[in-house]
């Protein structure tokens, strides 16, 4: 049994103790919906923000700033009196002894008693056994990665500028995404659409226009899990943009200079690029693991937690996991789930409290799904409505905004989207870390 701390002992006596971990949409939906319940509600991240992941590679490729889709969690949750938020990373949990275990930012570990737990720690990138590619092909899931990320686009048109030999420029100047889901549609679009307008006449010594952005995946389509039209509409779109599309081709090796494949004819194809990003695949949070020791819950091959219908643990009422990290009923890793998963889940919490009956199982309610392609395009397919173009990328908009957090945030986000479509520029072309010379040179 690990040990508590005075403090953590002496609060939880006196009312009970709910400890949320996982600070994304799952997890934030939970706080928010235990707001004026008589009991003390713990949020644990790893880090102070809430993430807007869906706009993550708009960061990524120079559109929006950090700041405006990473609220910081006690801004957020400033005005609910029985929350607090608590800064670190969550390594174990005591079923029996109902305690978390935490290591702190300062290196220091404690114990963290609750009375109820709710863990929504999402997920994590997986390279399907050759984490060695991670050096080479960054993933895109944290606040941290799209900045880097932000950053190697930027200074591979730096390096292409400065490249006095052609090869040597057309290398800098390809860009391989592998990974043609939402996330690789998204962030291939946007970064053919920077290269084609955003950076117009900002090179005196190259063409942006002649980067070649390479979308590589293994399936046989672009958005796999949408309607046959609108995945063509979004081929012929991504086309239209310059984007090299390379479709049944699973990826081989990936190193320092590049990409190899492999097709349907086991025939080797090469790509050489310096600039690689990983939008391919993920798997459930370490987190899931843990728990399933620490109760005897069964995992699914991809790592997530077999749930009850109610978003519990089985044979542990008081520890519930949403999102991600869970398999309820196979839903995917979107962030619909998640925020119904955490909405159902503060219910049922909420009405244990007050001694009332359950709500019952959790349902989900399908709203559908969306994908960005460019600047002024989208496809939509909400509950068998199928948006395309224009009309799409409004849905997509307007849907995005309303699950952005915070008023601020909505209108920041809105008045970058308007510049960039109004004048093609794009205010966060900045690179963070300056040039250094070689050790001895």
């Amino acid at each position: 049994m690990w040990e508590t701390s005075e403090q953590d002992r002496t609060v939880v006596q006196g009312r009970p103790r709910i400890v949320v971990v996982g600070a994304g949409f799952g997890g934030l939906r939970a706080v928010r919906g235990l707001r004026g319940v008589d009991a003390e509600v713990v949020l644990i991240d790893r880090v102070n923000h809430h993430l807007f992941q869906p706009l993550l590679y708009q960061v990524a490729t120079a559109l929006l700033p950090a700041g405006d889709i990473a609220p910081a969690l006690r801004s957020v949750l400033r005005k609910q009196d029985n929350a607090r938020v608590l800064l670190g990373e969550v390594t174990g949990v005591d079923a029996q002894a109902k305690t978390v275990r935490l290591s702190l930012p300062d290196g220091s570990t404690r114990a963290l008693d609750y009375d109820t737990l709710v863990v929504a720690a999402g997920s994590t990138d997986s390279y399907f056994g050759h984490d060695e590619w991670r050096t080479h092909a960054p993933p895109m899931k944290t606040l941290a990665n799209a900045v880097a990320l932000r950053s190697r686009l930027l200074r591979a048109f730096e390096n292409a500028a400065n490249a006095e030999d052609p090869d040597e420029r057309a290398r800098w100047l390809t860009i391989v995404v592998v990974g043609a889901g939402p996330t690789g549609v998204e962030l291939a679009g946007q970064v053919a659409a920077m290269t084609r307008r955003a950076f117009r006449r900002q090179f005196r010594t190259l063409d942006p226009r002649q980067a070649r952005v390479v979308l590589v995946d293994a399936a046989p389509a672009v958005l796999p899990p949408f309607a046959e039209p609108l995945r063509e509409h979004t081929r012929r779109e991504l086309e239209r943009l310059g984007v090299e599309i390379r479709l049944n081709e699973a990826v081989a090796d990936i190193d320092a200079d590049g990409v190899t494949t492999t097709d349907e004819d086991h025939m080797r194809h090469r790509i050489c690029a310096p600039t690689v990003v990983w939008a391919a695949g993920v798997k459930a949070s370490p987190l899931a693991a843990e728990l399933a020791k620490a109760t005897g819950a069964e995992v699914d091959r991809k790592g997530r937690l077999l749930v009850a219908p109610d978003c519990a643990l089985p044979g542990h009422p008081e520890i519930f996991a949403i999102g991600d990290m869970v398999n309820l009923g196979d839903l995917p890793g979107m962030a619909e789930p998640a925020l119904q998963q955490g909405h159902h889940v503060a219910k049922v919490i909420r009405s244990r409290l007050a001694g009332e009956p359950s709500p019952g199982p959790f349902r989900y309610l399908d709203l559908g799904t969306m994908a960005t392609i460019s600047p002024g395009d989208a496809v939509a397919d909400i509950r068998g409505l199928r948006l395309r173009g224009l009309p799409g990328k409004i849905a997509w908009a307007g849907v995005h905004l309303a699950f952005l957090v915070g008023w601020r945030n909505r209108v920041a986000v809105l008045a970058e989207w308007a510049w960039t479509i109004a004048t093609g520029r794009r205010t966060q072309q900045v690179i963070l870390e300056p040039v250094r010379s070689p050790p001895g040179s």
